[in-house]
């Protein structure tokens, strides 16, 4: 009996090739669909799960106190893990880390004997101390994971960055050189190698080296308070059943024991908090974590994509099954007049769409293994379908596609074994309201999905636009960036700048410690004179030199710029942007020139003169509101950044110009640099990428509704073949025919937009809030999307109308 259904069912398949093809390809595309996007989940949400402690590792967050607003962060002193551990003894262990904030890229290079030395760059460097390899899991290939990290100057490579230096020799022992911004100039013992995890983590270092040893030692030994300098990640282990609330609520009772005599002078309060390790990329609300943030409203997002595009091909299925019920009603009358009883057909009609569901299924798993590589490229991920990490999703897609073949032939099944043979062999068998009321709300609600999608698409595409176009009140255009990461490239920081000054190529040349896009760790809590430090407000700073704001065309509003001309110029003298004019309480950019501000730390004041007023700029992205900012005139040039504004549209002669000169002053370390608009743009990845997806699914949900579209319309036509010959034969034009068939179905578009506009706006309005400065969603959005809705439609049903008003109509009355 069942090898019968299945003959049957393969029959059927054969007899009917377009609608198997448009059903088959359709729940294919839609599993592949949700596969891939599973796997993304699944890989975003099992960040740092694998670590041994996991479930008693947490780290310790920051709320800074102000008058203005609360600032959250999770960057703690140096002091305070030794401090907490000592109060607290649920603590069992603890460990600090830093990420080189002051190095895009860290130098590492490698001399042996008499050889060249061999210099790459490379991204992911952070100082840690020694037990941080016990909280954390890391597979070592070479050296100790429980002492890697305790001498002085030791440093710990991934193995994709030994097997660059070393090949496949051993890489223990060996001196590695690592010129930093951050942490200095010195020589590292390699003391481990591990293998980088295929699992994700928060953690995603490629290097590490010990506190101990380095310039930043130096640095925190001499701080002893624990309000100011918040540079470091402090993470606990806490003790077995050990509640980590309970912990937090005596966190007020340290910090006003420890801290709160620093921070009364300060003029402002901390609270400190605690997150658990496996909730920090997705659930912390923050973007300064070690290698980043997740989101959940993009989860939330593309999960809603990948179930409502296997909804769409759900529908397909369910529309089409039905649609064709009267081409099948004769074989049900036929099959119940000899004998066959009602749970044999429902049976026969469910293993054929149990029958298209597998074969989907099959499909969709060859298509996704061969689209992983290019997903994984587009969502940024390094994502794998291999049988042996994934067979419970595989498994878990097999059970899917079955339930899905179940649910899409339940109704077709059902409604196909009702029809009473009598009726239906007279001839007498018509689609009922209710099937034909059905097929179209699920039409609308196909076209409902694809229509807020396509409304996404061009919101995000808009914003992305806007963020690119936008004036960010600086020139970001042909300025070079050539980064100086060792101490003989800070040195020929004049050299080489005169040199390329010189230039006719060349607008202008400045050095700064950071530009704008890139983070920027420095900062003052100022406040004018006349008041107090309780009404300091935090003001970025940045350290530049006397030609910095020409490069970048930063322009006064009042006062003037720093300048060779005014040789007088100290560190004392600040520039300051209109929002630092604003919050430090000046009524004026212009009664600001010329006032003194004021700077207290440590029981010092420092006071600083305003010399000039620029125009506010973004000196970070667009997701933040500008915030105060000041330039000091960097008397001692060692710039971490040298910055070239070029004026000639052949760029490469230029680079090659600059680079011979790099070799000719620094010959040891090769030649670097970027871009600034595309450093600045890369603040925007996360948002690139969703974009690129919610496009691509896009794309394919319009594909499986125009698929469903293009079946019903070929089914239609069908029906009214009598009807159009009819019709024709009476004087009715090509374009009469065409719009009565086309009509139906575009009133059905029609509905579909007025309902999704309202849901794809409050939708991407709420998205849009995660930006402080943000395109509007006007008008124009939603005209584009319904022209395009309307077009796509008139697309797939034009060619099925076209041909059947085209058709001869002796033809279609011949057997009247």
């Amino acid at each position: 009996m069942f090898q019968n259904y299945i003959k049957v069912a393969w029959r059927n398949l054969m007899k009917n090739k377009v609608f198997s093809f448009i059903n088959i390809f359709g729940l294919s595309v839609g599993l592949t669909c949700c596969l891939l996007i599973t796997i993304y989940l699944i890989y975003e949400l099992s960040y740092d799960k694998h670590h041994k402690n996991i479930n008693q590792l947490y780290e310790v967050g920051t709320v800074f106190v102000k008058s203005d607003k609360d600032e959250r962060t999770l960057n703690t002193p140096a002091p305070m893990a030794q401090a907490m551990k000592q109060e607290f003894p649920e603590i069992a262990e603890t460990a600090r880390m830093m990420m080189l904030f002051a190095d895009d890229k860290t130098l590492l290079q490698y001399k042996q004997d008499n050889t060249e030395a061999r210099s790459f760059y490379e991204t992911k460097g952070y100082m840690a101390d020694p037990t941080l390899f016990k909280l954390f899991t890391y597979n070592f290939i070479e050296g100790d994971a429980a002492t890697a990290l305790t001498e002085p100057k030791a440093i710990v490579l991934n193995e994709e960055i030994a097997k660059k230096f070393f090949g496949d020799k051993p890489a223990l022992n060996k001196i590695i050189h690592v010129n930093s911004n951050t942490n200095g100039e010195f020589d590292y013992k390699v003391t481990g190698v591990y293998k980088p995890s295929k699992k994700p983590s928060h953690l995603d270092a490629k290097f590490f080296i010990s506190i101990k040893g380095g310039g930043m030692e130096q640095f925190i030994t001499r701080q002893t308070d624990m309000a100011s300098n918040n540079m470091f990640a402090t993470y606990f282990l806490l003790k077995p059943g050990t509640d980590a609330k309970k912990l937090e609520a005596k966190f007020p009772a340290f910090v006003d024991k420890y801290i709160g005599k620093d921070l009364k002078a300060m003029g402002f309060y901390k609270k400190q908090f605690l997150i658990p390790v496996k909730d920090i990329h997705l659930h912390s609300g923050l973007t300064n974590t070690a290698s980043g943030s997740g989101s959940m409203t993009y989860l939330y997002i593309l999960g809603s994509i990948a179930v409502f595009t296997l909804m769409i091909a759900c529908i397909n299925f369910m529309n089409l099954s039905t649609a064709r019920s009267s081409k099948r009603s004769a074989e049900v009358g036929v099959r119940k007049v000899l004998g066959a009883e009602r749970k044999s057909l429902i049976k026969q009609f469910l293993g054929e769409s149990l029958l298209m569901s597998l074969i989907a299924f099959v499909l969709a798993l060859v298509v996704a293994r061969l689209l992983v590589p290019a997903f994984s490229n587009i969502s940024g991920k390094n994502l794998s379908l291999g049988f042996a990490d994934n067979w419970l999703i595989l498994a878990g897609f097999l059970v899917l596609a079955f339930i899905t073949g179940l649910f899409a032939g339940i109704y077709p099944a059902f409604y196909l074994s009702s029809f009473q043979p009598v009726k239906v062999l007279k001839g007498r068998f018509s689609n009922t309201l209710s099937a034909v009321a059905l097929r179209k709300g699920l039409v609308v609600f196909q076209f409902i999905i694809s229509v807020v999608l396509i409304i996404a698409s061009v919101v995000i595409g808009n914003q992305m636009k806007y963020m690119r176009s936008r004036d960010l009140g600086f020139a970001k255009d042909q300025e070079i960036i050539i980064p100086l990461r060792s101490t003989i490239a800070k040195n020929i920081y004049t050299s080489l700048k005169n040199d390329i000054r010189n230039n006719r190529q060349v607008q202008q040349a400045g050095g700064t410690l950071y530009y704008p896009g890139i983070m920027n760790p420095s900062d003052f809590g100022l406040y004018k004179e006349g008041k107090t430090v309780s009404d300091a407000r935090i003001v970025h700073t940045n350290a530049v030199d006397e030609t910095f704001l020409q490069t970048l065309d930063i322009r006064p509003v009042a006062g003037r710029l720093f300048s060779a001309d005014f040789p007088a110029d100290t560190s004392n003298s600040l520039i300051v942007n209109q929002e630092a004019v604003k919050q430090l309480g000046f009524s004026s950019p212009q009664q600001a020139v010329g006032s003194k501000v004021f700077f207290d730390f440590r029981g010092r004041s420092f006071n600083f003169s305003i010399v000039g007023v620029v125009k506010d700029f973004h000196f970070q992205d667009l997701h933040v509101p500008i915030a105060p900012y000041a330039f000091q005139l960097n008397n001692t040039p060692l710039y971490n950044y040298l910055v070239v504004h070029a004026k000639a549209a052949d760029i490469s002669t230029l680079l090659k110009t600059i680079e011979t000169t790099w070799h000719k002053l620094n010959p040891n370390e090769p030649f670097e640099y970027s871009f600034l608009d595309e450093d600045f743009q890369k603040n925007y990845d996360a948002e690139n990428r969703l974009a690129a997806i919610v496009s691509y699914f896009t794309i394919i949900a319009i594909l499986i509704s125009c698929l469903g579209l293009f079946g019903l319309a070929t089914f239609s036509a069908e029906q009214r073949t009598k009807e159009i010959g009819v019709r024709k034969v009476l004087g009715a034009t090509v374009l009469n025919i065409v719009g009565l068939l086309s009509k139906d179905f575009l009133q059905l578009v029609a509905i579909s937009v007025l309902i999704a506009s309202p849901i794809a706006w409050f939708a991407m309005n709420k998205w849009l809030q995660d930006f402080a400065y943000r395109d509007n969603i006007g008008w124009e959005v939603f005209v584009t999307t319904t022209i395009l809705a309307f077009l796509i439609a008139i697309i797939t049903i034009s060619f099925q109308a076209i041909r059947a008003a085209l058709s001869n109509p002796v033809r279609s009355l011949r057997t009247e």
